[in-house]
């Protein structure tokens, strides 16, 4: 075999195995391109959600900051804000007799008069976000004094402790709706009673002279965010 013979026939060889490599090469890139650009994707929906729900939450707490900001109108005369406890809450010290659930006459005026403000600034409130879906939580909380230095009795009267606190909240709303107060009326309110008994939030201390004014009731006002609209 000459030398013409044995190139040629190298040349046969190299050839097809070369455009094997480099047809393999091209279908590895073609892969790791099409994989490459699915992980892209992904990256740029991910992203997009994201920031999607960064600007929701952005439209949010600019709706929760106008809230906070109109409900300080109820501040003043018989609301204030409890900022331990991050509420607005009935400013007047109402309290009840040792076991009894009936309202003094000497707090109804009282009572009236802030059921009348908040079921107007409420209202108010109301009308100005309802496109907002923002409804308000209105709790009228009943309370109850503990027997101090008489744990055993505290126990034992737990179940009347939560009856009687209950019935004083129930007193309070019978109250507004005999006088012309019903909050069930604006579907953006919702009101809700309840009693804690010798429990609850927002007590005073459990020493003597203090915990006789545990005797009342407490009305707090929350706002509720539904669903945002996004911007």
């Amino acid at each position: 075999m000459n030398n013409s013979s044995k190139s040629r026939e190298s040349n046969d060889f190299f050839w097809p195995s070369y455009v094997d490599l480099m047809t393999s090469l091209f279908v590895v890139m073609l892969v790791l391109f099409v994989y490459s650009f699915k992980l892209f994707k992904d990256r740029e929906k991910e992203l997009k959600e994201a920031n999607g729900e960064l600007r929701a939450k952005a439209v949010e707490l600019e709706q929760i900051q106008r809230i906070r900001e109109s409900l300080r109108r109820l501040e003043g005369r018989y609301f204030r804000y409890d900022a331990t406890n991050e509420r607005y809450e009935l400013k007047l010290d109402v309290q009840f007799k040792a076991g009894r659930d009936e309202i003094q006459e000497r707090d109804k005026a009282a009572l009236l008069a802030a059921g009348r403000l908040l079921q107007k600034q409420l209202r108010s409130l109301s009308a100005s976000s309802r496109a907002q879906n923002v409804r308000y939580l209105v709790i009228v909380e009943g309370m109850a004094a503990r027997y101090l230095y008489d744990d055993a009795r505290t126990r034992r009267d737990e179940q009347f402790a939560y009856q009687l606190s209950y019935r004083r909240a129930l007193n309070l709303l019978n109250l507004w709706r005999q006088n012309g107060l019903n909050f069930s009326q604006d579907k953006s309110i919702e009101l809700i009673i309840g009693g804690s008994g010798f429990y609850g939030t927002g007590r005073y201390p459990s020493v003597k002279g203090q915990e006789e004014r545990n005797k009342r009731f407490l009305i707090q006002v929350i706002p509720k965010v539904g669903r945002m609209q996004r911007l």
